[in-house]
């Protein structure tokens, strides 16, 4: 219905914006990240993505098209809703989110509120085949099984160590092949201390 609104930022609040546009004030309920680049008085351009169900009609602003995209697959897994999909992009972005599906690292979703283990491990299985370089995930250095189940285990390890699913995720996607789960994860921590 509506490809984005450009105008001026009225309200900024917790979870949404309002933005006018040819005098009409459009009320656009946005993730944290998007909230955070819009100045109340400047202007502003949000893709939105108009959602209509049996008890609500709302309109959802985003401040790039991946995240925006991403919002939609992520509504397409089952029992995840608007209001989960907008709590996943306020805590990772959409590259976060795809990585995280590209590597099964469901520690990634920690974070979410309202998101448990199952929960995300549904988004990983039910986003697989949506996902993919066009999210712009930095390319997992390998494609063969033995070695996304290596690199699966070292980001259990890290989370297990006590750091981030999400920053584990891309540490590890971003190392080469190794020989060893040991050694990626020494590389890996080698790479987190540089950080």
């Amino acid at each position: 219905m509506y490809a984005h609104i450009k105008g001026t930022v009225d309200t900024v609040l917790a979870d949404r914006a309002v933005i006018e546009a040819a005098g009409v004030g459009y009320e656009l309920f946005c993730s944290s990240n998007t909230l955070r680049s819009l100045l109340p008085g400047r202007t502003a351009k949000l893709f939105t993505h108009f959602h209509l169900a049996q008890d609500a009609v709302a309109l959802y602003g985003f401040g790039t098209e991946s995240e925006r995209s991403m919002f939609r697959k992520l509504i397409s897994v089952s029992r995840i809703g608007p209001k989960v999909a907008l709590s996943v992009l306020s805590v990772l972005t959409p590259e976060d989110v795809a990585l995280a599906v590209v590597t099964d690292n469901a520690a990634a979703f920690d974070r979410v509120p309202g998101m448990g283990r199952k929960t995300a491990a549904r988004v990983i299985l039910e986003l697989k085949e949506k996902v993919g370089a066009s999210e712009g995930v930095p390319s997992v250095k390998s494609a063969d099984n033995a070695s996304a189940s290596m690199r699966a285990e070292a980001i259990e390890a890290l989370v297990a160590l006590g750091y981030d699913g999400a920053m584990a995720g891309r540490v590890v996607a971003d190392l080469p092949e190794c020989g060893s789960v040991e050694e990626m994860i020494k590389s890996a921590l080698r790479e987190i201390s540089k950080r």
